[in-house]
């Protein structure tokens, strides 16, 4: 009798993680599985630097993207930068970009990423705009965080430590954080 097949990763990832290539390349018109991008389960794979041409092309399509270069590195952590765009893109006071302080270099103890964080944030941000009963929102604002969930992982891993190993350079981070703003922006606009 032949032995089981095992999973280098858990069941559920690899289930999921064929949808979310799909979505990948549906946001960036390539496909996914071609680049050299990391996928759910390859742990210890370096991220890309720099943007492909397609990724490069949504990112100067986007508001918040834009709008994130005047942040990131500047003096706002990961999570900052990525609320402050939501904040803007809803024409919110500044103020709120305080709620993002504690998850910068995920949490600071380098574990979720703030760019994931801060995106969710602005997500619930959206969400508390919608001219719909609370549940009703609720319910979209789920949806909402699923699906960047789910591009999420299609992209990079949750954690700061694996997405940005000791030695990989600030870049990884910027490219990450100007993709989420297009997902953001996507999400939050199809409203």
């Amino acid at each position: 009798m032949d032995e089981p097949i095992s999973l280098p990763i858990p069941r559920r990832h690899f289930l999921v993680s064929a949808g979310n290539l799909a979505v990948a390349g549906c946001l960036f018109g390539v496909d996914p599985t071609g680049r050299e991008a990391f996928q759910a389960g390859q742990h210890g794979k370096i991220l890309p630097e720099v943007l492909s041409t397609a990724e490069a092309a949504a990112v100067e399509q986007s508001i918040l993207a834009k709008d994130l270069k005047k942040y990131f590195g500047q003096g706002y952590s990961c999570a900052e930068s990525m609320l402050m765009v939501g904040i803007h893109y809803l024409a919110k006071p500044e103020e709120l970009v305080w709620l993002a302080g504690g998850f910068g270099r995920g949490m600071y103890h380098r574990d979720v990423c703030g760019i994931m964080t801060g995106g969710i944030m602005a997500l619930g941000l959206a969400a508390g705009q919608l001219k719909l009963e609370r549940k009703i929102a609720k319910e979209r604002n789920e949806q909402d965080v699923q699906a960047y969930w789910a591009w999420w992982t299609s992209q990079a891993p949750l954690r700061c430590t694996e997405i940005r190993p000791e030695g990989t350079k600030f870049e990884v981070c910027l490219r990450l954080g100007l993709l989420a703003a297009v997902k953001i922006e996507a999400l939050v606009s199809r409203r």
